[in-house]
């Protein structure tokens, strides 16, 4: 019963496959069910299976009993039926449910010494599936080489082939747009910087190379999924969006960091303990971007793609959790300081913007790693578009609000205040202390 859990778990998490051509290598595997990629069918879709380099090895089954292994196609709902089933005594196999469609058994191989097979199998009940292959022969062990394309026919004479899911056919087009929305933004950044240039920190052109790494990070996803969607691989184009979204994952987080330290803003150097946070922050995404390309390359066929996938999750967790504690350091730093160096309106308006700050970079953590995935988990699987939209604007809402609170003033309110402001501020710390008390 552990492996239908686990399974079931896999069809709850794996979003990253999106329709390519998928290779997989099989050895020597005695697992009975291995799931592969999740696509969205319309009514015109294909799935081509290509086996190759086919062996089996254990104790020799009867041919009769073949049927018990092979590959078919499962939605989530239907999987949750097989559960019951499987429970309930009622079969013994996932093949022997009806609630399942069988694409190929190896009961229909010419003879039992073939190793290799193509099958067309055509998909008309437009839904989500899941391509898994079972084994329900205790100690029979599978080797082989599998070519799975899915892909839909699109209208027309030409019926040429789209290998992006139905929920995701759309992306090129979203990405490319986000790109060039990115690319104004940037402009708009070094027409600023410019006109401020006398004003202008280390931290801002920091910020402008976040933007541009965005931008480029967003392009190459663009080309890598209008590459897929027409041929099924991205060529190359994926070597090029690992590197950038590498770098974008670094330098934003570097970014957060850095601002929730208050570097170039308040001071020019970094203390040793902020120091650390950005040792620790930098290496674990590194890991975490290693695991991404293992999750998006092999697939949830991989025995150990269950293990990178709570890597992952592990590592993401921790980096935002690390990024937020310089914002609390700074907070507490110039709360002790508005009430001991006379100087109560200048660190009560820092103090104001850092809780802004903190407040933001919670939200933003918050919706992009539970909003987004609940809202892809609630979503129909003709609009999972609409979750990765909703993650990437609540991403640019964030870099302009960073930007604007941020950005180069010629009367930086840090360092010019009149005597009203100043009382104001101390009246302000007065009641601060009252409420607290």
């Amino acid at each position: 019963m552990a492996l239908p859990l686990i399974f079931l778990v896999l069809l709850s998490a794996a979003s990253v496959a999106v329709g390519e051509i998928r290779y997989s290598e099989i050895r020597s595997d005695d697992r009975s069910i291995i799931p592969f990629d999740e696509f969205g069918f319309t009514h015109r879709g294909q799935l081509e299976l290509n086996v190759t380099q086919l062996s089996l090895s254990g104790p020799a089954p009867d041919p009769s009993t073949l049927s018990k292994v092979g590959f078919f196609l499962c939605t989530r709902d239907a999987w949750i039926h097989v559960l019951q089933q499987i429970e309930d005594s009622e079969i013994n196999c996932a093949l022997g449910s009806d609630a399942v469609q069988k694409v190929f058994t190896f009961d229909h191989l010419p003879n039992p010494t073939t190793s290799e097979f193509n099958f067309l199998y055509p998909e008309t009940d437009a839904n989500q599936y899941t391509l898994v292959f079972a084994n329900c022969l205790p100690q029979l062990k599978v080797s082989m080489n599998v070519r799975s394309a899915m892909y839909n026919l699109e209208g027309g004479k030409s019926n040429r082939r789209d290998y992006l899911s139905i929920g995701k056919t759309v992306l090129p087009r979203v990405y490319f747009l986000l790109s060039l929305i990115y690319f104004v933004l940037a402009a708009v950044w070094i027409n600023i910087l410019y006109k401020k240039r006398l004003t202008v920190f280390r931290i801002h052109f920091f910020m402008l190379a976040v933007v541009l790494l965005k931008t480029l990070n967003l392009l190459c996803e663009a080309e890598d999924k209008s590459y897929i969607k027409r041929t099924g691989s991205a060529h190359g184009w994926d070597v090029l969006f690992y590197i950038f979204s590498f770098l974008k994952g670094i330098t934003l987080f570097s970014l957060i960091v850095l601002i929730g330290t208050g570097w170039s803003f308040l001071k020019p150097y970094l203390q040793d303990k902020e120091k650390k946070v950005l040792m620790i922050v930098i290496p674990l995404q590194v890991v975490a971007n290693i695991a991404q390309v293992v999750i998006d390359e092999t697939g949830p066929y991989g025995q150990d793609w269950v293990t990178w996938k709570q890597v992952f999750l592990l590592v993401d967790v921790v980096c935002c959790c690390a990024v937020l504690f310089p914002i609390v350091w700074s907070i507490k730093n110039l709360r002790e300081a508005a009430r001991t160096d006379g100087k109560a309106a200048v660190n009560l308006m820092k103090l104001t913007l850092f809780r802004q700050y903190y407040i933001v970079v919670i939200c933003y953590i918050y919706f992009t790693r539970v909003v987004v995935y609940a809202l892809e988990t609630i979503t129909s699987y003709k609009y999972l578009w609409t979750s990765i939209v909703a993650g990437e604007l609540a991403t640019l809402a964030f870099y302009v609000f960073t930007g604007y609170k941020f950005k180069p003033e010629a009367h930086n309110p840090y360092f010019a205040i009149d005597d009203d402001e100043e009382e104001a501020a101390a009246e302000q710390l007065k009641l601060e202390d009252e409420f607290e008390l």
